[in-house]
C-alpha cells in the first residue's frame, strides 16, 4: 500500500515551496529525491544529529536515486558553530564534491545547521538549492521556513547572511521523540510566539493543550507545527525580504538576541539560555515595555508570563547581564533604522506591531534587574 501523503503547507511568492509535516518522512526516499534537481547532494549535519539520522537519509536517497553523488559535512553541535569559519568549511565541502549549479544542500539538523547550510547554498555559485530537514521543533516552526540564512559574528547574532528560500522543507515529527525536553520547550516558545503576535485563539489552545504538547503527543505537535507554519507562510508571502510585516515574527527576538550575544552564543555557563529560552524572556520584556509605554494592559503581560512559566520556560533576564551591555547589542539589531531602535511590541495578545523610534530610556528601564 502506498503511504498517505503527509500534511503540507504551501509558501507562495516568487519562489514557492512546500512544507511537508508528519512522522517518518526522513525514510521517504521518493519524497526526498523528488525535490533534488541535479546529481550532486551535500548533506550538512552536526555531530549530535548525524549519528541518529544521516545514514537513514542517505540510504533513502540512494534507494530512490542510485546515481546521486552524495557528500557529507559535519559540524560540532551548538550555536558556537554558526561562524564564518564553519561557513567556509561547507563551501570547501561543496568544492570537493564538485557541486554544479543544479546541486542541492540538505540541511539535516536544528536552526544552526539550517542557517549555516542555507547561507552556504545561497553563496555557492551565486545560489544553489537548499532543502531543509529540521530535526528540532524550533527549526520546524521558525528557522527552516522563510529563507533567512546567516552566521553570527562577535558583534551580534545573524549579522552576516542572505535571503535564500529553500526548495522544500521536510519536517519529520518522529524525530521529536528523541528531542531533550529542554529543546522541546525551546521550540514551544516559538510556537507561543505565533499566538502572541496574531492569534488569540491559538494562544488559548496552547493554554489548554500544554500537557499534550509537553508529552510530545504526535497529533498535538503536528497541529502546533502546521498552525505555526501557516502563520509564517502567510507573512513571508507578503513580505519575503522583511521590509515591513515580516518583522512581526521577531517579537521578543531583539531582546533575546541581545541576551544570546552577551552570553557568548552558548559558551559554557550554568545560566546560559538557548535561542528559544532567550526569545521567551524577550517576549516578556517586549510585553512589559508595551505596558510601560501605555500600549497594552499589564494583565496581558501576566497571561503571557504565566503561559511561558507553565511550559517550563524562563521569563527573567539571567543574572549578571548589564542593562547597558544588552542595550548596546540591541542597537545592532537589523530592524533598526537610522540608528534608532525599532522594536516589535504589542497592544495585547494577538495584536503585535512594529514600533519605530522607541525611547532608549524606556528600554533601559525594562532591562534593569528586579
Amino acid at each position: 500500500m502506498t503511504p498517505a501523503a503527509p500534511p503540507t503547507v504551501d509558501v507562495g511568492g516568487e519562489r514557492p515551496y512546500r512544507i511537508h509535516i508528519g512522522p517518518g518522512l526522513l525514510a521517504r526516499g521518493e519524497l526526498l529525491a523528488d525535490v533534488i534537481r541535479g546529481r550532486h547532494v551535500l548533506l550538512v549535519s552536526d555531530d549530535t544529529v548525524a549519528p541518529l539520522y544521516l545514514a537513514q537519509v542517505q540510504a533513502a536517497l540512494l534507494a530512490a536515486r542510485p546515481a546521486l553523488k552524495i557528500g557529507q559535512h559535519l559540524i560540532p553541535a551548538g550555536e558556537a558553530s554558526k561562524t564564518l569559519a564553519s561557513f567556509g568549511g561547507v563551501i570547501e565541502a561543496l568544492a570537493t564534491l564538485g557541486a554544479t549549479r543544479d546541486a542541492c544542500v540538505l540541511a539535516l539538523g536544528g536552526g544552526v545547521v539550517g542557517d549555516l547550510a542555507g547561507f552556504a547554498a545561497a553563496c555557492w555559485m551565486r545560489g544553489v538549492d537548499c532543502v531543509q530537514l529540521p530535526t528540532t521543533l524550533l527549526a520546524m516552526v521558525d528557522s527552516s521556513v522563510g529563507g533567512k540564512t546567516a552566521v553570527d559574528i562577535a558583534q551580534g547574532k545573524n549579522l552576516v547572511g542572505a535571503f535564500h528560500p529553500p526548495r522544500a522543507v521536510i519536517a519529520d515529527t518522529a524525530v521529536l521523540r528523541s528531542l531533550p525536553l529542554r529543546e522541546l520547550r525551546a521550540g514551544l516558545a516559538e510556537v507561543i510566539k505565533y499566538g502572541a503576535i496574531r492569534d488569540l485563539e491559538f494562544f488559548q489552545w496552547l493554554q489548554s493543550e500544554r500537557d499534550a504538547l509537553l508529552a510530545g503527543e504526535d497529533a498535538a505537535l503536528a497541529q502546533a507545527i502546521a498552525r505555526s507554519c501557516e502563520h509564517k507562510a502567510q507573512i513571508v508571502e507578503r513580505d519575503p525580504l522583511e521590509k515591513g510585516e515580516r518583522a512581526l515574527l521577531n517579537l521578543g527576538h531583539t531582546f533575546g538576541h541581545a541576551i544570546e550575544t552577551a552570553q557568548g552564543y552558548g559558551a559554557p555557563g550554568n545560566n546560559n539560555l538557548n535561542h528559544g529560552e532567550a526569545v521567551a524572556v524577550g517576549m516578556v520584556l517586549a510585553a512589559r515595555l508595551s505596558a510601560a509605554l501605555g500600549m497594552a494592559e499589564a494583565a496581558d503581560t501576566d497571561r503571557l508570563r504565566e503561559l511561558l512559566l507553565s511550559y517550563g520556560l524562563p521569563v527573567d533576564i539571567p543574572a549578571g547581564l548589564a542593562p547597558e551591555t544588552l542595550l548596546a547589542h540591541m542597537r545592532l539589531d537589523k530592524k533598526n533604522i537610522a540608528g534608532r531602535l525599532r522594536l516589535v511590541l504589542w497592544r495585547g495578545i494577538g495584536r503585535a506591531e512594529v514600533v519605530p523610534d522607541v525611547d532608549e530610556a524606556a528600554v533601559l528601564a525594562i532591562l534593569q534587574p528586579g
